[in-house]
């Protein structure tokens, strides 16, 4: 099964939200408090994904608000590079700094992240700067949950997915929970269903939902009831090693397997697998194809030291796929 997508649009896929500062720390198995040095990359959910979209071949644009500092340029720089459109990406100009998001790898399965989200850029994104002429040129508006924890960039989010809507753009939700950015998990779920219950398509992992839905130990087909209610028409559901689901509003379900790793650090595999998940779909892939995409990609990424650079290409990816397959035949 295959899901369809507006092919007269001249961008794949448009990011909204945050990108930010990764500083991770180049000193694994140790504390932070004792860690002396960190290597610097571009990182926030919908950055990231925008980013291993671009590497993997797809036209991406971002709509977001970078600080008018040296970091901002930076990121701005940065993703320019790799091929991402930036031309609605707005300088703030009322002192709003960059974010910073500090990581401590003190295992494999031990990591940790000190954000600074204070009065960052990202959050002050208007809604007088979403544009509805760049919005209806993409197939798909990516929307970060990070992104709704803060006006004026809820208010943003928001219409941006009121434009996308009204100019059939698939709106694909990422839930992207962070804890500290938010004041409370009830103001959290009120704004992850009024976003969800709007998109065609939600990625995230079963603890996400969870939030989402206010509840404890949520049974997935509950979940898929409730979004299938309304404007979902596919769901994916991660389950960490356990592997992930998708699940099709016609009654498809399907699922791939967690793809086994010398895991660095357990952070940056959401955005590396939504970007191949999506990459896959939009190439016209079968759905179980793609979750095969999106888990080959997580996998190789929290092999690896960064998050945005660390993003494979499809040659990795398939690589990864087809050695697994090989494996599970001979067994």
């Amino acid at each position: 099964m295959k899901y369809e997508f507006s092919n007269d649009r001249e961008f794949d896929v448009i990011a909204i939200g945050r990108a930010c500062i990764d500083l991770n720390a180049v000193e694994y198995n140790r504390p932070m408090e004792e860690t002396m040095t960190f290597s610097k990359y571009v990182g926030g959910s919908p950055a990231n994904i925008a980013i291993g979209s671009s590497k993997l071949g797809l036209k991406a644009g971002f709509i977001g608000k970078l600080a008018d500092d040296q970091h901002g340029r930076f990121i701005k720089s940065y993703m320019q590079g790799v091929g991402i459109d930036v031309s609605n990406m707005v300088v703030d100009t009322e002192g709003h700094k960059t974010g910073l998001a500090f990581t401590e790898i003190l295992s494999p399965d031990e990591c940790s992240i000190l954000m600074y989200r204070e009065d960052v850029a990202d959050l002050y994104l208007a809604p007088s700067e979403v544009d509805e002429d760049y919005i209806k040129k993409a197939k798909v508006l990516l929307v970060s949950g990070t992104a709704l924890a803060q006006s004026p960039s809820r208010e943003a989010t928001i219409k941006a997915v009121n434009l996308a809507k009204k100019n059939n753009v698939k709106v694909v939700f990422e839930l992207d929970y962070r804890p500290y950015t938010w004041k409370s998990k009830e103001e959290t779920a009120v704004y992850y269903a009024l976003v969800a219950e709007q998109s065609d398509v939600v990625i995230g992992t079963r603890d996400e939902y969870d939030v989402m839905e206010n509840i404890v130990g949520g049974k997935n087909e509950d979940t898929i009831q409730y979004l299938f209610s309304n404007e979902a028409d596919l769901v994916v559901i991660k389950h960490g090693v356990e592997g992930s689901y998708a699940y099709a509003k016609s009654g498809e379900v399907f699922r791939a397997q967690a793809y086994k790793t010398q895991v660095l650090k357990t952070f940056g595999a959401g955005d590396s697998y939504a970007s191949a998940f999506l990459y896959a779909l939009i190439s016209g892939k079968e759905i179980e194809t793609a979750l095969k995409y999106g888990s080959a990609s997580a996998s190789i990424v929290v092999s690896k030291h960064s998050s945005s650079e660390a993003m494979p290409n499809v040659e990795e990816i398939e690589a990864l796929i087809a050695k697994n397959e090989k494996i599970e035949a001979r067994s």
